[in-house]
């Protein structure tokens, strides 16, 4: 039996969609693997109504069968199902983990993002691995057709997740099919300051390079209250605030101290809106973590 906890991801961070990616330290999955002749899916935790336990159906299945690793396979939802935390990819990717060390397939993390990402496709239509690359690597992420690049950073962050879901097919059908050469090169910039920002660890340039110019703006559009939530938090100090991969979730980069404060503010607009929110004060953090074996 082998036990991993994998935590919760946000992905694109505003101006890399698609490509960028970070492990977040809170919340996560624990994901309980035991070998058997046939694959058993159980899920408790949070959302667990929501989640299929057919493995044809949940995306530790693809997992199961990309390693040829039958299980009996219990999943502890800390991430809610629809909320832009990449849930699905954190299942996934404490399965690939579990999984590895449970049939000694000797594969390294890196050449586990790719099986990981086969779950996704059971959610989300697409074998993408901006979610899952962090879940398993841990850090900041740069993700590419070819390979992922990690690197450790030491962001304070707050997520705000509204009591709303939205999918990620649908978050997806948003996204627009074409883009002015000056919101390109606007985003390429900011991308780059941000993962500058990343390997400097400093919030104020993270946060600069988190402006997105195409997908942000549509992706917004599906949260209530977006606007006046993304204004409280810069108002209560934060760096940088934008869509959490899919949404309707909310991440704010901030400076040391000034968490609480970012949290609070969020909070409460979204409670101006008639939203009730969760807020998760936490930072970029470690990948999957071995807990029991």
């Amino acid at each position: 039996m082998v036990t991993v906890r994998a935590p919760a991801t946000s992905a694109n961070l505003g101006s890399g969609f698609d490509v960028f990616g970070a492990a977040l330290s809170r919340p996560a999955d624990v994901v309980t693997v035991e070998k058997a002749a046939e694959t058993t899916i159980e899920v408790t935790g949070v959302g667990a109504q929501y989640i299929p336990e057919d493995p044809e159906k949940n995306t530790v299945g693809a997992v199961v069968e990309a390693l040829d690793a039958p299980a009996r396979i219990h999943i502890d939802k800390g991430v809610r199902p629809a909320s832009g935390l990449g849930s699905s990819a954190a299942s996934a990717a404490g399965a690939a983990v579990a999984l590895n060390r449970l049939y000694d397939r000797g594969l390294s993390r890196s050449e586990l993002v790719p099986i990981a990402a086969e779950g996704e496709a059971v959610v989300s239509g697409v074998a993408h691995s901006d979610n899952v690359a962090p879940s398993i690597l841990g850090g900041f992420t740069v993700t590419t057709t070819e390979e992922t690049h990690s690197v450790d950073a030491a962001i304070p962050i707050v997520v705000c997740l509204p009591d709303v879901a939205v999918s990620t097919r649908d978050a997806r059908r948003v996204v627009p099919e074409t883009a002015s050469m000056d919101a390109l090169v606007e985003t390429v910039g900011n991308a780059a300051t941000l993962a500058v920002g990343m390997c400097r660890s400093d919030p104020d340039l993270v946060g600069a390079g988190m402006n997105d110019p195409i997908v942000t703006p549509e992706r917004a559009r599906l949260i209530t209250g977006y606007d006046d939530v993304r204004r409280a938090a810069f108002d209560a100090g934060a760096a940088g605030v934008t869509v959490s991969g899919a949404g309707p979730a909310i991440i704010s980069v901030c400076r040391d101290g000034d968490r609480r404060g970012v949290a609070a503010a969020m909070l409460d607009a979204f409670a101006d809106a008639g939203i009730d929110a969760r807020a998760y004060q936490t930072r970029i953090g470690q990948g999957s973590v071995v807990l029991d074996e």
